[in-house]
């Protein structure tokens, strides 16, 4: 006896090899895989065959058709098989796809080898003893080439069947965990809202009720930042209790979506107009009490209108008592190669508006007035007298408090208020009184001076960042 190797991608090819050479007389001494198929490379497999030299020329030579009738069958089915599983498009080994084939392969390659069995039961026809002999010898031979293929691929489909099974196990347990701490996150949550609503219940040692409206306790963070703010209390109130009006049930179980929902209410409680995009004339003249930020601030607007826009600006001041009010616009104006014209008395400023009509935006500066000088502001109303529509903005301090506000607001409201500018919003701890003031005199805020510098620290006033300012804190926009 002597040992032959071959190899082949399948153990049928890599036998068919060797009986190609050495007939039907070779044994299968041992068949394994060398390498496993992939999606660039095919597989490999050995087969050691032992081979009599001696009975090599006694092989029958009508057992050989049949024979090779059966090898061919079994050839034509593992290359099926290799068509098919080079066709299919996979992505991952361990998918269920692999384990239907190989048990649809292992099926046939089973059924195969009953069908051989039982052909191989009619080979022995003739009474010849030594062609008996050879039947049976042929059969042993055919049994284990399908055997062991059978073999690999039952091997083979169990450790895969493992495999999936423990990628299966391993995601639903990854499932599983995933919902558990989703669930104890959620737990978490409305752990730290119920705490954080005990801690609200009470603050300055009241209770809610004792504030002149009952707020449940879920609302008590919120009412508590927007009173510290500085809102009016009576103007806190009247929002709350719209909020709880309006606001679903379902809301209510999260800090968060209180927040929210209180936030977009105080938003709607105020209006803030938007700079106008035409370039039509526009005369502004800014009124208001004295260190304000009155000059400062239509500097901002200059640089703004000129820098920003594009515009011709021109300025009149009407400001002759302040000492050095002249001379700091006269320093922006060279800067800014903006003209600018001092006017005196009401009859002059209407020669002043002519000589600058060519101008897209006339930016008037006018002296500080107190709010309980009442004659002085009269003075200022002679100035809007005349043929051209003058815009009156109100300038005031973020750091002055509400009640002052009001008065000054009531003092100038005589000359027919357009818009309010608030100044020094870098300067205030808490802007509830601007709030307070533009929700309870229904007047559009126009302007925020958030600074010193120019033209920088000027903003066009919008809701959103008054809200956002009033809850969390001023935070400068453009630093």
């Amino acid at each position: 006896m002597k040992l032959y190797t071959y190899s082949g991608e399948t153990p049928p090819e890599a036998l068919k090899k060797a009986q190609s050479i050495h007939g039907d007389e070779a044994l299968i001494v041992e068949s394994k895989e060398i390498r496993k198929k992939t999606l660039t490379e095919p597989g490999l497999y050995e087969v050691i065959v032992a081979v009599d030299e001696a009975n090599v020329s006694q092989q029958p030579e009508a057992i050989t058709p049949r024979s090779n009738s059966i090898q061919q069958r079994l050839d034509e089915i593992a290359q099926r098989e290799l068509e098919r599983k080079r066709a299919q498009k996979r992505n991952d080994v361990f998918d269920d796809n692999i384990s239907r084939q190989l048990s649809r392969a292992v099926k046939e390659i089973s059924e195969l080898s009953n069908e051989i069995d039982s052909e191989d039961i009619k080979l022995d026809f003739s009474p010849n003893a030594t062609r008996n002999m050879r039947s049976k010898t042929l059969s042993s031979q055919h049994t284990q080439i399908v055997t062991q293929p059978l073999q690999q691929a039952t091997s083979t489909l169990e450790t895969l069947n493992k495999r999936v099974g423990s990628k299966l196990q391993e995601k639903q347990n990854t499932q599983n965990n995933v919902e558990e701490l989703r669930g104890i996150k959620q737990e978490l949550d409305k752990l730290n809202d119920k705490l954080k609503l005990i801690q609200n219940m009470v603050w300055e040692d009241k209770s809610p009720k004792s504030e002149g409206i009952n707020i449940p306790h879920e609302f008590a963070e919120i009412y508590r930042i927007a009173k510290t703010s500085g809102i009016i209390r009576d103007h806190l109130d009247a929002i709350m209790s719209l909020s709880l009006e309006l606001m679903p049930l379902k809301m209510r179980e999260n800090s968060l979506t209180i927040k929210r929902y209180f936030r977009e209410v105080l938003r709607k409680m105020i209006y803030c107009r938007p700079e106008s995009k035409d370039m039509t004339k526009k005369i502004i003249m800014l009124v208001g009490p004295t260190g304000v930020g009155k000059t400062t601030a239509l500097a901002k607007l200059a640089a703004r209108f000129s820098l920003e826009k594009k515009a011709k600006v021109g300025i009149i001041t009407l400001d002759s008592y302040r000492i050095g009010a002249l001379e700091q616009l006269e320093w922006y104006a060279e800067r800014m190669r903006i003209s600018i014209q001092m006017v005196m008395a009401p009859e002059d400023f209407l020669k002043a508006l002519d000589s600058l009509r060519y101008c897209d935006y006339i930016l008037v500066d006018t002296a500080g007035r107190s709010q309980n000088d009442s004659e002085k502001i009269e003075q200022i109303k002679k100035y809007l007298q005349s043929d051209y529509k003058v815009n009156t903005a109100l300038v005031m301090s973020a750091t002055t408090k509400f009640e002052d506000l009001r008065d000054i607001y009531d003092a100038f409201g005589i000359l027919n208020l357009d818009t309010l500018i608030f100044s020094k919003l870098d300067e205030s701890r808490g802007l509830g009184n601007i709030f307070s003031l533009a929700y309870e005199t229904k007047k559009p805020i126009s302007y925020f001076s958030i600074g010193q510098e120019v033209p920088t620290d000027l903003v066009v006033a919008t809701n959103e960042a008054l809200v956002d300012w009033l809850l969390d804190g001023f935070v400068n926009p453009t630093k």
